[in-house]
């Protein structure tokens, strides 16, 4: 095993924290083009799965059944921020496959957006299940349950047939068994599996080149690619990494960030599938670990690394606002 890679988090030119983070880059044959850390002890994906379960729905048959379009195909892969576009497109996959909104188990979320927080307050409302980050994933897997005839009411549960036929679309994305990975529960209370950071990205390299899998499944991922691509704000929102990081990626790059500081990126134009965990789960490690990797990967140029500079270098500020130190990958320092 090689040493993991670095994110200090400075302040007065001192490093004051430091997250440990391990990384896989691999094409689409698996053979390894970098590593760092563990990448083969299970990690929890967390909803840089989701790209993966949204094309299992969609290869179950949803997309023809309910016409859905792309823009609710991305928002079925997305952790969205709670914007009004979101709800709304979540409320349409919804009205098509005749359900409402009480179908969804996921829970009440305040939404990631500030403004989309404020304006409920403003408006005295209240948030709903709706402005959960997941509600697209979940209207995704009950518009598959509705397509394969599964029960709309046990859709969180392993064994709902809905949930074994996502399970075995991951696992064969990943060459995994899906009889022995570990399955726990996610922060919505959807089943979760657990792979290696290896097999994961090469998950995502077969979502970059569609090579190496079935042609259904591949007919799948390139749907949920497209859609993510076409709607990068409906993956994420507004100023958040993963569409900023396709934004600046122009049409080359899918990203999809886990909860426990995973991520995780389809790269096209190189092949590449990239995942990586900051291994104490901070989130703020992400951005700056991700992207120092996706440029020495070639991925990302000197000008589309500039554009990312909030994500790859945030600042540290005190309680006045006072910028006092950054976030930074140690490559870059």
């Amino acid at each position: 095993m090689t040493e993991e890679r670095f994110v200090d988090v400075t302040r007065g030119g001192y490093a004051e924290s430091v997250h440990r983070v391990a990384i896989c880059a691999v094409d689409a044959s698996g053979t390894v083009i970098e590593e760092a850390g563990d990448v083969k002890s299970p990690v929890f994906l967390r909803s840089a799965a989701k790209p993966f379960i949204a094309a299992a729905a969609v290869a179950g048959g949803v997309v023809a059944r309910f016409r859905l379009e792309p823009r609710e195909i991305a928002v079925m892969a997305a952790s969205h921020s709670g914007e009004p576009y979101h709800v709304e497109a979540v409320r349409s996959i919804l009205n098509k496959i005749g359900l409402d909104s009480s179908a969804l188990q996921c829970g009440v979320q305040t939404p990631f957006d500030e403004r989309a927080a404020q304006a409920l307050r403003d408006a005295g409302e209240q948030p709903s299940v709706l402005h959960n980050n997941c509600s697209g994933k979940h209207a995704g897997i009950l518009a598959l349950c509705l397509a394969i005839g599964a029960d709309t009411a046990t859709y969180l549960r392993p064994d709902n047939p809905a949930q074994q036929q996502i399970l075995a679309f991951c696992a064969r994305l990943s060459d995994d068994d899906p009889t022995t990975w570990p399955v726990a529960v996610d922060g919505c209370g959807i089943p979760v599996y657990a792979t290696g950071l290896r097999n994961g990205a090469l998950a995502f390299a077969r979502m970059a080149t569609l090579s190496g899998i079935a042609p259904s499944d591949a007919e799948g991922l390139r749907v949920v690619r497209d859609a993510m691509l076409e709607f990068p704000h409906y993956v994420a929102g507004t100023g958040q990494f993963d569409t900023d990081l396709m934004l600046a990626g122009r049409g080359t790059i899918v990203s999809k960030a886990g909860a426990e500081g995973v991520h995780a990126v389809a790269a096209i134009a190189a092949g590449y599938g990239f995942a990586a965990k900051v291994l104490d789960g901070a989130s703020r490690g992400r951005g700056p670990a991700s992207i120092s990797a996706l440029r020495r990967l070639g991925v990302l140029d000197e000008r589309q690394t500039r554009e990312l500079t909030r994500f790859a270098r945030p600042p540290v500020y005190n309680r006045a606002g006072d910028t006092v130190g950054e976030i930074v990958s140690r490559d870059n320092v």
